[in-house]
This record gives structure tokens, C-alpha cells and sequence, in this order.
């Protein structure tokens, strides 16, 4: 078996946490590759891009936080293969393990204790009058909203190209089940399950508070449009990355990728769990 390892060198504890998984790793004959800013961290120089690690190796490793492994949704590209979290970060809702569960880690990958979590993927396509279309992939979500003027902006939402509303808001989340405990939880949108086949279009402060979350088929096409000239350029982004200037007369279609992100599971892992944990729920 081989290891792709992708670390946060910018993330505190990410060394340290490195050089314990590899060494753990190696004990048990795997293999080990390390991105290129990964193997920068270690002192390294034959590092691989991570866009190659598909075909160099068996499941890749992160290392850091959630931020981090969304990066590496980003970094990683076409890669249909298990994708494990080390957490290092502060929520950890994507990640596999903590730093001090290394070592168990590394047993149960060696022995194949693990299963895929399939998780669904957003592509989202950017289209200006007289420019080419550009496409990005999100595995939380993509957010319209407003720029540098601070003003409310006028949104048009369109599913399948019926008109949904014309929101007055700050903007406007389309999130995945994953992204459901991200930025439109923090919105009111409600969590969901990672194995439902829904999006969810989350307003964020809309001026009316009858506009709510709604949740739709991961087989819908959203798109999204600005409705006012006045209130100057949007911005977009893809899983807080990726930003971009949208102007009036811009387009943004967003849809279910053709491909999926694979999240590795050790044994017993469960969401709900996760949100008890996560989330401090106490019951009574």
C-alpha cells in the first residue's frame, strides 16, 4: 500500500503529527508519499503535486482541520480514492482522528479496518457574457454575496430554470449535506444527514424573515443572478477559496459533480456521534 500525506505546514502541530503518522505508517511496510509543500515542511525535496497522488497512490492523508481538507478537495482533483482527516484543528467535522490516535490509525489502515463515507460534490460554473465558462468544485459549499459596499444585495434563484425568489439579503449559501454543519448552519440552515440526496439554498440575513433554508434534489441546477446594477459586484466563492467578482450580467450555475469525494471512516464512526460531539449536545 502507498500513503499520499497532505500537511498544513501553516497549521501548529502539523509537523509533529506528521512525522508521527509516517513513522507509524513505515512500521507497518506502507509506503509513504508527501505533496510537495508537505515534504518542504519535513526538509524534504522529492515531493509529488497532489494532483498526482491518483496515480501514485492507494488513499491520501490530511493533515490539519477541516479548512485544510477542503483545500485538498481543491489540491487533489480527480482523485475517487479514500481520503482520511488527521484533525490538528478546532472542529474536525471531515477529519478521521486526533493526533494522539495515530498509531491506532495506522493499524487500522494496514489491516483495512475502514470504510468510505461517499460524499456529494457541488460544481459550480461561472459564466460572463463574452468570456469562457469557468468551473470550480466545492465539497461544502458556494456562497454569492454581497462585496465591498456592505449593502443588501437583489439575488435571483432559479431551480431547473423555474424562478424560486428574488432575495433582498446578504447573499445566498448552496451547500452540500457536508456543508450543512459549515457556514449555513451558522446561517439557520438545517443539518443533514451525509447520505441524503438534497442541496440546501440557505439565505444569510435575508431582509425578510420569511425567506428560510430550503432543501431541493441533488439533482436540481441552481442558478443565480444578480438583480441590481446598483449595488455593485458580488463576491463568489467556493468553499471559502476560490473568489471571484460577480457583476451584473453574471451568471452562476450550480449543480451535482459528476465525480465524489471518498471520506475514510475508521470502524465505529458515526455522524451522530459526531454531532453530539462537535455540537456539545447534552440532552438531559
Amino acid at each position: 500500500m502507498k500513503v499520499g500525506i497532505i500537511a498544513n505546514p501553516h497549521k501548529h502541530g502539523s509537523l509533529p503529527a506528521l512525522v508521527d503518522l509516517r513513522r507509524a505508517l513505515e512500521a507497518h511496510g506502507i509506503k509513504v508519499r508527501l505533496e510537495e509543500s508537505t515534504a518542504a515542511l519535513a526538509g524534504e525535496p522529492d515531493g509529488i503535486p497532489a494532483g498526482a497522488f491518483a496515480r501514485e497512490v492507494d488513499l491520501a492523508v490530511v493533515i490539519g482541520g477541516d479548512g485544510t481538507m477542503l483545500h485538498a478537495v481543491s489540491l487533489l482533483g480527480e482523485f475517487e480514492k479514500p481520503v482520511a482527516g488527521i484533525h490538528v484543528g478546532t472542529l474536525g467535522f471531515l477529519t478521521s482522528c486526533r493526533h494522539d490516535e495515530i498509531n491506532a490509525f495506522a493499524d487500522a489502515i494496514a489491516a483495512g479496518r475502514f470504510t468510505t463515507s461517499t460524499r456529494t460534490l457541488l460544481e459550480a460554473t461561472w459564466h460572463r457574457p463574452g468570456k469562457a465558462a469557468q468551473k470550480f468544485i466545492a465539497l461544502n459549499d458556494v456562497t454569492l454575496a454581497r462585496g465591498d459596499t456592505g449593502r443588501l444585495v437583489s439575488l435571483r434563484a432559479r431551480v431547473n430554470g423555474e424562478l424560486l425568489n428574488n432575495y433582498r439579503a446578504d447573499g445566498l449559501i448552496i451547500a452540500t449535506p457536508t456543508g450543512s454543519t459549515a457556514y449555513s448552519l451558522s446561517a439557520g440552515g438545517p443539518l443533514i444527514a451525509p447520505e441524503a440526496g438534497v442541496f440546501l439554498i440557505t439565505p444569510i440575513c435575508p431582509h425578510s424573515l420569511s425567506q428560510r433554508a430550503l432543501v431541493i434534489s441533488d439533482g436540481s441546477t441552481v442558478e443565480l443572478s444578480s438583480e441590481d446594477d446598483d449595488c455593485g459586484p458580488m463576491l463568489f466563492t467556493v468553499d471559502g477559496r476560490d473568489s471571484v467578482h460577480v457583476e451584473y450580467g453574471d451568471r452562476i450555475e450550480v449543480c451535482k459533480a459528476a465525480r465524489s469525494f471518498h471520506l475514510l471512516r475508521l470502524e465505529g464512526w458515526s455522524f451522530y456521534e459526531a454531532l453530539r460531539q462537535k455540537l456539545g449536545w447534552q440532552g438531559m
